[in-house]
């Protein structure tokens, strides 16, 4: 059975860092993408970063390039979203997620087969 379980969301001043934690149980975490979106309020939910070993570095979404940090730790089975300089408009509920397919490194949604319940992140301006 996959697991996906995030960790490290919180309440935050603007301008502060946080960071999340997602731990991977259940699949061979190695040969998976692994992403986080997030769902803001009023908005769909939205890419907002990816790690694979194929794609030659991570990508992101424009709205938080330069200011969070994707990375994996495949001997721990987990990937970490590193966020600094956080705006209000950074407020939702991170998830992350899972792609099988091996490298793919996507953007899209519905390429993501296994999801975490969710972590909230507020910023207080």
């Amino acid at each position: 059975q996959v697991q996906l379980v995030e960790s490290g969301g919180g309440l935050v001043q603007v301008g502060d860092s946080l960071r999340l934690s997602c731990a991977a149980s259940g699949l061979t975490f190695s040969t998976y993408s692994m992403a986080w979106f997030r769902h803001t309020p009023g908005e769909a939910r939205e890419f907002v970063a990816v790690v694979s070993w194929r794609i030659s570095s991570p990508k992101y979404a424009d709205s938080v390039k330069g200011r969070f940090i994707i990375s994996r730790d495949n001997a721990k089975k987990t990937v970490s979203l590193q966020m600094n300089s956080l705006k209000p408009e950074d407020t939702g509920v991170y998830y992350c997620a899972a792609d099988r397919q091996y490298g793919r490194g996507s953007n899209v949604e519905s390429d993501y087969v296994y999801w975490g319940q969710g972590t909230q992140v507020t910023v207080s301006s």
